[in-house]
């Protein structure tokens, strides 16, 4: 559930509700996102799998593939790059990716725009 939005910025959880390399999943503007918190940092991508058409990616497996933080889905494992949502395993396929940051201790996610 989203606290306020400003901007585009929507303000979404307290950063201590990230635990670090464990995703968790927040409804921002009616889009399910994910939310990672990996090492100092912190990122979004869709909570919709690419590949299996459900919408688990929070509950991905984090890691990282050659200095690369990942996301590896829950269902058939492919592997996708945090910072730019491209799957490392199969090519054309990408996760969208959304704009995080912490402003007052608030996770904030503003949602990339369709083009």
């Amino acid at each position: 559930m989203s606290l306020t939005s400003t901007l585009d910025w929507t303000a979404v959880c307290p950063l201590d509700r990230l635990d670090p390399d464990r995703g968790v999943a927040a409804l921002v503007d009616g889009v399910q996102v994910a939310l990672f918190s990996t090492g100092g940092e912190l990122f979004a991508v869709d909570n919709l799998d690419p590949v299996g058409g459900a919408y688990v990616m929070s509950r991905g497996i984090v890691g990282s593939r050659g200095g690369v933080p990942t996301v590896a889905s829950p269902l058939h494992k492919q592997v996708y790059d945090l910072r730019t949502g491209r799957c490392l395993d199969l090519p054309g396929v990408t996760l969208p990716v959304h704009a995080i940051r912490c402003r007052d201790g608030l996770v904030e996610v503003r949602l990339r725009q369709e083009e």
